[in-house]
Formats: C-alpha cells, structure tokens, sequence
C-alpha cells in the first residue's frame, strides 16, 4: 500500500453536511479544522462554533463519544486562511451553489499546500465545471468527494474525477476513505446527481408519480417499500423527511436545470411533485422541522394530506397479502405482482419496473459498471439489493421481456428501449450482468474486474453483489473442526479462528465446548486465536432457550451447570498460553460482552455496541461480566493514591445495573469494555484482517498470558454505599422492587458480598457469588415474566 498520509483535514463549511463529516474524521482520530465565514456579531468562530455545539445534540450522534466535537479546530475565511497549508486533503462543503463555491476557491487557491488534494463535497453539481477556476497546479490534485447522510452511518462515498485529475490522486483518495474512514468508495462519472442520487432520486420521484396513478397513502407506501422491499426500514417518504426535503429539492431541480428530454428521456417524470412544493412552502422539511411527510403529535404520527393541507392520523399498514408475496423467491415474487389486480401490487411492480428500466437505459452515462450502481444503492439508499441484483436474480431475460412488453404498452415511465445489449451478446448469455469475471461495463462491452488497490488486500471477504465470484468466509481457508455450534479454521496456517455459527451467534454450551478446542489447538499448533463469526451480531448473548430443557428436566442445578462452564471458558480465554483476539462487529451483548472482555486483545469495527444487557430480561451477568468489572475496578485504583475502590467500581456497576450499551466503539471505551490498548477498526471488512495481524504482533512480541493475581474488593462498606442510592431510587418510583433487588445482587457481587473492605478475592470467589446471583433469579417468577416478555415481543418487561 502506498504511503499517502492524511495528516490534517480541512472541512470548507459549518452546514449540516460540513460538520458532520468533521465529526467523523474527529471519530476516526484525523484532526481536522473546520471553516466558516466570519461570524457578523460575536466571535468570529461563532458560526462552526454554534455547529460544533450542535453536534453534541443530535441524534442519531455523528460522533463516538459527544466530548470530542470539542477536539473540531474552528476557524474563518478571514483570520485562518494560513491553517489550509498544513492540511493533506481540503473538503468543501458549502451551500449548493456554483457561484458561491467558484468564488471560495479562487479565496483558498493561495494557500492550499503543493501536495494537497481538494475536493467539493457536491451532490451534484459538474466537478470539471467547479475546477475551472484553480491554478493549473492544483487541477491534477481536484476531485469529487460525495458523502451520504448522515456520514457516519452511511457507507457510501462517491468520487468523482475530472478530465485533468491525475489517477494517482483518486487512488490516494479511495484508499484513505476505504482504510481511513471505513467507507464504500464508488466512482462516478460527471453526471448530474452522480450515479446513487442520479438512480436513487430519479427512483423516488417515479415513486411519488406512481403513488399519484394508484392512490395510496404515505404510510402504507412506506410499509411496502421499507423492509420488506428489500430497502431502508424507513421507506421512501420517511427517508425524504430524514434527508430533508429542501435537499430533496436541490437534488430534483439539479436533474432539472442539467438535463432535458434529449439527455434524459425519463426527463418527463422530473417535475417537482406537488406535495413536495408545497410542505416546502410551509416551511416543513422534514426531520429538521419536525414536519415533513410526517410529524409526531405527542405519542402519535400523522401523515401529511395532500387535498385538506392538513395531517391526518397515519399508521396504516399495507395489504399483508402484498407482505407474503414479498417474502417469495425473486421470479415469483416479480410474476405475482405485475399480474395483482389490487393497486398496492400493480405499484410494487411499476416503481421495480421503472428502476430497472431508468438504471439499464442510463448504465453507460453515468457509471464503469452495473457494479458500482448496485453498490451505490446498497451503501447510499440502504437497499439489501441494488436493482440490476435484484433483476438478474429473477431471470435476466425474463424480466427484460416484461420490462419491455410494458414499455411498448405505454405503462412505463418513458418509452425509451432497453439497450441492445441487455437482450444480446455477452450479457444476455451470462443470464445477468454480474459474473465471476466481472460486471457488465456497456462503454467497453465487456465485463470488468473490480479496482485492484492495495487497500483491498486488507478485506479478505469484501461485501460481494450477486453473482459475483469471490470467497466467502464460511467455506474458506482450511477447517479443523466443524459442528453446527462453530467452525475452527484457519486461513493462513499461522493463526486459528473460531467462528460462531449459532443464531444471532448465541453463546451455548455447544459454542463454548468448540472454543475450548480452539484453544487447546492454538495452544499446540498456532500463533494465536482470533474469534470472528463473519457477519453482525458479534454475539447477541448466551442461548438462554439452548439452557432451557434442561432447566426444565433437572432444575436450577443445571443452569448452575451451564453458567459454571461458561464461566471456566472465558477464564480459559484470558489465561490461554497463545493470545486470544475478539474481532467485534455489531452486537456484542451479555455473554458477548464477556466474550469480548476476558480475550486479550479486542480489535473492534466502529459501529459496535457493547454492554452487559442481562438486567433487561430480569437476570444479572453471569459468565463473568460482574467479575470483571470488580477486577478491572481493582486494576484501575492501582495508579490511584487513594485506597477507596468505590470511584472506580461506579461505572462499571451502573453500566451493568442500567444495561448500559456504548453505541460505538468508543463510548464503550468509556464504559470499560474496550481498552485503550485495544484497536478500533472504521472498515467493517478490514476486522478480520487487523484481528489477525494482532494475533501474529502479540505473538511475535513474546506473549504471555496474565498472572492470576488475587484483588481488592470494595466489600461490605462499599456494597452499603450502593445500596443506600437504590434505597432512595426505589423509594422515589425511579425503579421497581424487583430492579432494586437485581440490583442489590450485582452490588453484592461487584463488591465481594460480606465482607472488610480491601479484602483480597480471585475471580473464581467472584465467579461464584456472580452463578448464584443468576441461579436465584433464573427461578424468580418477575424475571421469568421478564424472560418470556422479551422471548415473545422483543421487547423488555418492566415488572
């Protein structure tokens, strides 16, 4: 991999886009600088000022931990200008506007730095067009840089290159956003609206014509084109009020004033709707206004109503015979709903037929491939499949022909063909356009490779789209040992990774038989251990219903049983003579947690959540997290004066008694269950490959297992400290009886039950006050009610 360094970032523009993307670099550990114009009144900062304070207030929050906006350097066009030639790479994120964004950088051009690249955050707006104005030095080193929003979450970052920009610098560019920042890096042509707002707008303006043609309401749209297409939870109109429709706007009149019939012959259909122009004149966009499409009303929803003006109760669902046709095979499901009679089946297939259509016709303008289009709707519009997946997988030359049997009917949108080569030639042939040699490239007439950077070296199992070729994780490399709890395999010989193959990756005594083989064969064979299941959820706890018929057979001894084996696998994991490395992605809940905790090392994808959650189904931690927290306690009050446990056990008590879960990797840094010696990973894809490369640098170093070293606990003074604060949180209606008994168990436990302060424990004395804590509540009939709540709704019984 090439060495290109991003050292410092300078974000062009406090907006919500701006400020967002400097919340991430922040995220990532980039420093990064943020502009504005110079405030009229006040402080001169007082614009990025006012935006970095209102970083910390949204939710869902661009930043790991909502301290760090105060790491955002703020400046301003006037007195900073100096700042720019420090940096490595200068985004700007200004408003929408050519004029506007001509004149900055004519400002900025003096000051950029000779090895800087720059590049305009636009939506749409032509790059080759915007880097007219530069230097000739700087044209080169210019491009496109399009993030999704919000730009933490979302994957997609499109780039964008003129006919000057050298490929070099695109290639520095997608490596650092690849590795750096853990995004899906496109590249796009310079077209309007690039390719995934290009499809994606494009799609639900058909989408709002086709709601028009069939009547239907907002919310029972959503609930056809949410989940269960396939697409965002959110639907389409509520995605419309999340993105903000005055940006919807913007993007609309883009494909407006760029294109026309001759250019686009889907042109027709690109009207502003009139419901859009008018929540726009009402001052209600969306989200940010708290009305769009929708507004909440206390606890209750409505949904705007075109004809009154007014919003009206919401919450309709859609036919659930749509529902059950949705969940069959791709060819069914397509022939079922073009020949429904009801209106909510013949508008599923006009919105699929339209984008299959709009995506064919515009394949060779706006993109290289089939490939980036379906991965721009993946990573940009949340879809599960992108529309040329989702065709092929229904029988390629099937669905053209319906596609076009409609077009000559007059039902589509446009009554432009096809393209020849979707019903002849290599494609056609091949049943679709993703193959094992490639995607389809209609500008080539060939099917084309995927970009072969170094940076993908690091992603052993990348995301693959349908009928690509590729490894895939749960065949790979050379397997030891396999059962239908876990897989012990390794991909290089040197290192062994035990994978889950339980759902949801639950813990069973199954799982943790095959983890204590992993390390006994690591132990003899192998550098070190890396347990990784491939896909999220880490591990959404212990299995609970794999415990259950010999709870119900023997009693609460077998739980205790269970527990007790669990306990001796993660004390197993931490004391095991080869280093044992927790690749965590997603949940990481309850026995995940302690999974994760008692490994030596956790290398950790950015969007994890980890905490001890077991108090939610009316239980406590039991295969080791409250044991855990007391230690860690203990290790922490070492680099104290101080000889009172207490301020280094309330975190990890309440973390435990609120089940308390970091949203990201770091603010479970800041509940303690991942260290500062651990690594965080922003690629999802690159986990593996970090995870490994861990093992072997422990290894290498000469790694040796902890020594069991005896500990201080906080003892009975400690335990009556805690206790006195859930007297009066149950006393003042905070938390029910049985929370407060929950509660005292895990003081109890944390503290090292009855006995003097300072008192010396090891983790099996702790382990076993923590197995009778659970045992006691496992037969309690409020956690029982808890248990089969959450076992029958998903949801936690408060009792």
């Amino acid at each position: 991999m090439n060495r290109f360094q991003v050292k410092k970032v300078a974000v062009l523009g406090a907006g919500v886009m701006g400020a967002q993307i400097a919340a991430h670099l922040v995220n990532v550990k980039v420093p990064v600088v943020l502009f504005d114009l110079p405030a009229k009144e006040g402080h001169k900062n007082g614009i990025v000022t006012r935006a970095v304070e209102n970083l910390k207030k949204l939710k869902p929050s661009p930043l790991g931990v909502a301290a760090d906006a105060d790491l955002i350097g703020q400046a301003n066009y006037e007195e900073h200008m100096e700042q720019l030639k420090d940096c490595d790479l200068i985004i700007e994120a200004i408003a929408e506007r050519m004029d506007w964004k001509l004149d900055l950088y004519t400002k900025i051009a003096p000051f950029i730095a000779p090895h800087a690249i720059v590049a305009s955050n636009t939506s749409g707006l032509s790059i080759t067009k915007l880097s007219e104005v530069l230097p000739e030095a700087i044209k080169p080193r210019f491009c496109g840089i399009h993030f999704f929003n919000p730009p933490r979450y979302m994957t997609l970052v499109e780039l964008i290159a003129t006919p000057t920009t050298e490929p070099q610098i695109l290639d520095d560019l997608e490596t650092f956003v690849t590795s750096g920042l853990g995004k899906g890096v496109v590249r796009a042509k310079d077209t309007p609206n690039f390719v995934a707002n290009r499809i994606g707008i494009a799609g639900m303006l058909a989408t709002m014509k086709e709601v028009e043609n069939f009547g239907l309401t907002y919310d029972v749209v959503d609930d056809l084109t949410g989940k269960r297409l396939g697409r965002a939870s959110s639907g389409t109109f509520r995605t419309a009020d999340v993105v903000g429709l005055d940006t919807m706007a913007h993007v609309v009149k883009t494909l407006q004033d760029n294109l026309d019939d001759s250019t686009d012959p889907f042109y027709g259909s690109f009207g502003t709707p009139p419901v859009l122009k008018k929540l726009i004149e009402m001052g209600n966009l969306g989200q940010k206004a708290k009305a769009g499409f929708f507004k909440k009303v206390g606890r209750d929803i409505q949904r705007f109503d075109l004809a009154s003006g007014e919003y009206v109760p919401a919450g309709e669902k859609a036919d659930e015979v749509y529902g059950r046709m949705l969940k069959r095979p791709a060819a069914e499901r397509l022939k079922l709903l073009r020949n429904a009679e009801g209106p909510q089946g013949q508008f599923l297939w006009a919105i699929l037929r339209n984008s299959f259509h709009y995506a064919a016709v515009h394949l060779a303008t706006i993109a290289e491939t089939a490939r980036d289009v379906d991965q721009a709707m993946r990573w940009g519009f949340g879809m599960k499949q992108g529309p040329f997946e989702l065709w092929q997988e229904a029988g390629w030359l099937e669905v053209a022909k319906m596609i076009q049997e409609d077009i000559a009917a007059g039902k589509a949108l446009s009554t432009a063909p096809l393209p020849e080569w979707v019903f002849k030639g290599p494609v056609a042939e091949a049943g679709g356009v993703h193959t094992a040699q490639g995607s389809w490239n209609p500008s080539k007439g060939e099917f084309q490779g995927r970009l072969q950077l170094p940076v993908y070296q690091r992603q052993h199992f990348p995301e693959l789209l349908l009928g690509e070729a590729g490894p895939k994780f749960e065949t790979a490399g050379t397997t030891i040992e396999e059962n239908d709890a876990i897989r012990i395999w390794s991909l290089d010989g040197d290192v062994l990774i035990a994978s889950i193959k339980t759902k949801m990756h639950a813990i069973s005594p199954d799982v943790c038989e095959g983890l204590m083989a992993a390390i006994d064969l690591a132990e003899k064979e192998y550098q070190g251990l890396v347990v990784w299941s491939g896909d999220e959820p880490f591990s959404a706890g212990a299995d609970l219903q794999a415990m259950l018929p010999a709870f119900m057979a023997v009693g609460v001894s077998a739980i205790e049983d269970a527990e007790g084996f669990m306990q001796q696998t993660m004390l197993r994991l931490r004391y095991a003579n080869v280093p044992v490395v927790s690749a965590v992605r997603g949940l990481a809940l309850g026995g995940g947690c302690e999974l994760a905790v008692y490994s030596a090392r956790r290398v950790v994808h950015m969007e994890s959540y980890i905490g001890l959650v077991e108090v939610g189904v009316g239980l406590v931690p039991g295969a080791g997290g409250l044991t855990y927290i007391a230690r860690r306690a203990a290790e922490n009050a070492e680099t104290s004066t101080g000889k009172d446990l207490l301020p280094f056990l309330t975190e990890g008590f309440t973390a435990a008694a609120m089940a308390k879960v970091g949203t990201s990797a770091l603010e479970s840094r800041k509940l303690g269950y991942v260290l500062h010696s651990d690594v965080i990973v922003p690629h999802k894809d690159e986990l593996l490959f970090v995870a490994i490369s861990e093992a072997k640098s422990l290894f290498n170093g000469g790694y040796r297992a902890p020594h069991k070293r005896l500990f201080p606990v906080a003892g009975r003074d400690g335990k009556a400290t805690i206790l006195g604060s859930l007297v009066n949180m149950r006393d003042g209606g905070f938390i029910s009886q049985h929370d407060f008994h929950i509660a005292s168990l895990i003081a109890n436990v944390v503290t090292g039950g009855d006995v003097e302060p300072g008192t010396l424990v090891n983790e099996d004395y702790l382990m076993t006050l923590e197995r009778r804590a659970f045992c006691s509540l496992i037969v309690h009939a409020k956690t029982q009610e808890r248990i089969l709540g959450m076992l029958n709704t998903g949801k936690p019984v408060r009792n």
